[in-house]
């Protein structure tokens, strides 16, 4: 598959985590161990009739349990460990630590064999979390010693997500189909969880089962499989940049939804936003590797 093909097959996973606030406004209120366990399971189901239908379930068994084991941490270590951080810091702050996944995924890319990281994308990567700042904190955060176990969580997160993004190359010829397996290992770890940890609270209207159903199809779903192609055949830098216009459309979606507002930051984090995609996508394009470039090649 051409590169560029796979890195947009790779931000659909972008456009779809947009969805994520709103949809998680939406499935109120289910507790967050529970609604991982149903999405996960839904999404994990319908990857596994995917994989049935296309003939790939024998290569499945051919896929080693570290591979399996990797995936599941990924996707169920960074729920667990967003939602707790959220738990225990305020959302704002906690959740521009959380925003660290892209940068790291940029920097943490010049690690892999054949890939380099140039000026363009220190910068761009830079440009990007600054706007990703914006849209969480609104344009003002502050930081307190007494949340620091939640912040310690959210850097957590950030690290367990762009180490499984990063790492995920390291694994190109492992299917696919594979994170059908990935999704139905979380969700036995959520359900298991959830009964230990929580009250059981279904959705209670129309409009949760929806939303539920929604996180299930696409941000805790379709997301995980077309971020696996981009990830592991697309341009994995670019998507690390592209990947912090998250915050900014998961607004977007807020504010048409008339649960949020327009504001001056998030005006602000459009243009920082842009501009990062921009040099990150500039820097790609040059050839050959630089006396500058800190990356393997």
């Amino acid at each position: 598959m051409p590169q560029i093909k796979a890195t947009a097959i790779g931000f659909i996973a972008i456009l779809l985590w947009a969805l994520l606030a709103l949809f998680t406004v939406g499935s109120a209120p289910v507790p967050p161990l529970l609604l991982n366990a149903i999405c996960f399971t839904l999404g994990g189901g319908l990857g596994l009739l995917w994989s049935a239908a296309s003939g790939n379930l024998r290569a499945l068994r051919q896929v080693p349990w570290t591979v399996y084991g990797l995936g599941a941490l990924g996707l169920f270590g960074y729920h667990a460990l967003y939602f707790s951080a959220l738990r225990l810091a305020p959302a704002a702050e906690a959740g521009l630590i959380a925003y660290l996944w892209p940068l790291l995924i940029v920097l943490l890319s010049g690690l892999l064999p054949g890939e380099t990281l140039r000026k363009g994308h220190y910068f761009g990567a830079i440009l990007g979390f600054c706007g990703a700042a914006l849209i969480v904190s609104g344009g003002g955060a502050g930081f307190q010693t007494q949340y620091l176990p939640g912040y310690g969580l959210a850097l957590l997160c950030a690290l367990t997500w762009s180490g499984y993004s990063v790492l995920s190359r390291r694994f190109a010829s492992v299917p696919t189909s594979s994170v059908a397996l990935f999704c139905l290992l979380s969700a036995v770890a959520s359900w298991g969880l959830h009964f230990l940890l929580e009250d059981t609270r279904w959705p209670d209207s129309l409009l949760g089962w929806g939303s539920v159903l929604g996180l299930g199809l696409g941000p805790v779903g379709l997301a995980f499989f077309v971020w696996d192609i981009g990830v592991k055949q697309g341009n994995i830098q670019v998507l690390g940049t592209l990947s912090y216009a998250t915050p900014l459309l998961s607004t977007l979606v807020l504010v048409m939804a008339g649960i949020a507002q327009l504001s001056i930051s998030l005006g602000l984090a459009a243009i920082l936003i842009t501009l990062a995609a921009l040099c990150a996508a500039l820097a790609s394009k040059e050839k050959g590797p630089s006396k500058d470039d800190p990356g393997l090649s």
